[in-house]
């Protein structure tokens, strides 16, 4: 069974910047999207980025561009969060997903409901 295994959430202050990072525990998995999701406390689980691997393209929440970069290597099995001038409201637990069998040409799947394999979480807090 595969795992996705997150690091590098933490406390930091606002204006500050973390990296998050994610990799599979199976080395010959491979995905053909992965996304970065995140859920704060009585709010919903929303997409931060995501990233189809076959032509590079990612999408970005509109609060989060400018601000997040996402990144990896499919062949590594992992996927980076680059979070820089975090703001309190980034504060939630971020999750790393994957979706193995997506079909769409371009753009990277956005719902919850298309990515297959999620990771534990891993908690990222912005003090103000």
């Amino acid at each position: 069974q595969v795992q996705l295994v997150e690091s590098g959430g933490g406390l930091v202050q606002a204006g500050g910047s973390l990296r998050l990072s994610c990799v599979a525990s199976v080395r010959t998995f491979r995905s053909e999207a992965m996304g970065w999701f995140r859920q704060a406390p009585g709010k919903e689980r929303e997409l931060v980025a995501a990233i189809k691997w076959t032509v590079g393209s990612r999408y970005y929440a509109d609060s989060v561009k400018g601000r997040f970069t996402i990144s990896g290597d499919n062949a590594k099995n992992t996927v980076y969060l680059e979070m820089n001038s975090l703001k309190p409201e980034d504060t939630a637990v971020y999750y790393c997903a994957a979706d193995v069998d997506y079909s769409g040409v371009y753009y990277p799947p956005e719902r919850r409901d298309e990515y297959d394999y999620w990771g534990q979480g891993t908690q990222v807090t912005v003090s103000s």
